[in-house]
C-alpha cells in the first residue's frame, strides 16, 4: 500500500502501489545546466542529464531511468562531483531497483536497493559501499510503498496537483543503501518562471523536499515542474553542505504531451 499522509488535515489516503503514468514516455531526455553559489558568486558548474528508456528486469519490460551529474573541469579544482543514479520501475510505476554511484569531493560511495513484493508486502535488500571500501548489508520490510529518490520523482510527476492545497504535506518512506526514513514533500503553489538561457517562461508547480530535526524544518530540494500533463522538472534548487546549487533545463527531447505550460514562444 502507498500511504500518503496529509498533515494539514490529519487524514491518510491509501491506494495500491501501482499508478498510471500520465507524464513521461520511453525516449525522454532532459538536459540541465548546473550552477553553484560559491562565496556569493554564481558559477556555471557542470551538467546533468535525466533519461528514461525501455529496459528489461527479470524478463519483463520496464522503465529504466538514469540521472547523471558532473561538474565542469573548472569547478573540479574546488569540488569534483560525478554522480550516476539508476532506477528500474514497472510500467505501472512500482520500484524494482535503485543504485547511486557517487564521487563527491574525490570520495566514492555506492547505494543499492532491490525491491521485492512477497505476499503483497514490501521487502528491501539494501547495500552500502562506504568511502573506505567497507560494504554493509541490511533488509527492510514494510506494508507501505517505499521509494528512492528517482522512483519517487517519476511517480510524483503523475500526481494530480490540482487536488492539492498550498502548504499540503505528503509523507512517504524513502530508501537508500543503509536506511528507510520518512520524507516530506510540501506543495508550495504555482509560480511563473523564466529560463534565462532560453528566454522561455513556464507556468510551474513548486514542491519542496524537507527534513525535520525535532520541529525544525530543513529544506533539501525545491523543484519547479511544468503545470501541464508532462510535469517536467525545469528548475531544481539544491541546498547542499557546501552551498546552494541550481539546475536549469536547457534542452528536452521525447516529451510525451503538448507543452501547454509555455507562456511565450
Amino acid at each position: 500500500m502507498l500511504c500518503i499522509t496529509s498533515l494539514n488535515v490529519s487524514t491518510k489516503v491509501c491506494a495500491q502501489c501501482t499508478a498510471t503514468n500520465t507524464a513521461f514516455q520511453a525516449g525522454e531526455s532532459l538536459n540541465y545546466q548546473l550552477f553553484f553559489n560559491w562565496k556569493f558568486v554564481w558559477m556555471k558548474a557542470g551538467t546533468a542529464t535525466l533519461t528514461t528508456k525501455n529496459g528489461m528486469w527479470e524478463g519483463k519490460s520496464v522503465y529504466q531511468s538514469h540521472l547523471i551529474t558532473q561538474t565542469s573541469k573548472k569547478l573540479d579544482k574546488f569540488f569534483l562531483m560525478r554522480d550516476t543514479l539508476e532506477c528500474y520501475i514497472t510500467k505501472d510505476m512500482v520500484p524494482l531497483y535503485y543504485r547511486k554511484a557517487a564521487n563527491e569531493g574525490g570520495k566514492y560511495y555506492v547505494d543499492q536497493v532491490k525491491y521485492t513484493y512477497p505476499g503483497g508486502k514490501i521487502h528491501l535488500e539494501q547495500q552500502y559501499l562506504s568511502r573506505r571500501g567497507e560494504t554493509s548489508n541490511t533488509t527492510h520490510d514494510n506494508t507501505e510503498c517505499v521509494y528512492d529518490m528517482i522512483s519517487m520523482m517519476l511517480r510524483a510527476r503523475s500526481f494530480k496537483a490540482d487536488e492539492f492545497s498550498v502548504g499540503q504535506k505528503l509523507v512517504f518512506p524513502m530508501a537508500d543503501g543503509r536506511k528507510v526514513e520518512s520524507t516530506t514533500l510540501i506543495y508550495r503553489g504555482k509560480k511563473n518562471f523564466k529560463m534565462e538561457s532560453t528566454g522561455i517562461t513556464y507556468r510551474c508547480l513548486v514542491f519542496s523536499f524537507v527534513e525535520y530535526k525535532g520541529k525544525k524544518e530543513k529544506e533539501i530540494i525545491t523543484f519547479y515542474i511544468t503545470d501541464d500533463d508532462n510535469h517536467m522538472p525545469v528548475r531544481l534548487d539544491m541546498f547542499l553542505k557546501f552551498g546552494v546549487a541550481k539546475a536549469y533545463l536547457s534542452n528536452a527531447k521525447g516529451i510525451k504531451n503538448p507543452e501547454t505550460s509555455i507562456l511565450n514562444k
